[in-house]
């Protein structure tokens, strides 16, 4: 992939992580689909690969990632559920048609149809929400404790108690901040 686009922030949760291709959304926002060819990209690296995208395939996938986020986001404060965004994530995932296809090692992989792969694909992304924004899964979503980019993600640490949408990023960023504040504080010793 060329180096002039951001890496993937992959997780474990298909809803969130695709939420997650535009971060810190309260700060200096970083989109890491920019292109169709980048969504084609995002999706083949989690399991739905499609052989190209459009130009309104991309739109309309950011209209279901910010949807989706809106939706997540209301659900992880306990608010009511925005019904546009309820809308959107509904009509995705009943647009598709893609099948679960169990392979020979015993995993799940979605066969997207042929018409309408990246459509498929949505469809995918948007049934996921919704069994997360439900509480069908074991796990509940959250908010990213950084101030920048309060990205929802599905926490399922045994706790529940998860403050980072990503440790490696996020985490490791509010820590070393936390660091940096304690360390100015402390007066150097004078011989």
């Amino acid at each position: 992939m060329p180096a002039e686009f951001p890496d993937f922030r992959l997780g474990t949760v298909l809803a969130t992580s695709f939420t997650g291709t535009l971060s810190e959304r309260h700060g200096n926002p970083i989109e890491r689909i920019p292109t169709p060819q980048r969504l084609a990209d995002w999706l083949a690296v989690n399991g739905l690969a499609v052989d190209s995208c459009t130009a309104a395939q991309l739109d309309l996938a950011r209209q279901l990632r910010e949807s989706i986020h809106a939706a997540a986001t209301a659900a992880a404060i306990h608010d009511a559920l925005p019904e546009p965004a309820v809308q959107v994530i509904n009509d995705f995932s009943a647009q598709g048609r893609p099948a679960a296809i169990l392979t020979p090692d015993g995993n799940r992989r979605w066969q997207l149809n042929s018409a309408s792969p990246v459509e498929d694909a949505l469809s995918v992304i948007a049934a996921d929400a919704i069994s997360i924004i439900a509480g069908e899964r074991d796990g509940k979503l959250a908010l990213c404790a950084s101030p920048t980019c309060q990205a929802a993600f599905f926490d399922t640490s045994q706790s529940r108690t998860r403050k980072w949408c990503d440790m490696n990023t996020c985490g490791n960023r509010e820590k070393k901040a936390r660091y940096n504040a304690n360390h100015r504080k402390t007066p150097i010793p004078t011989e």
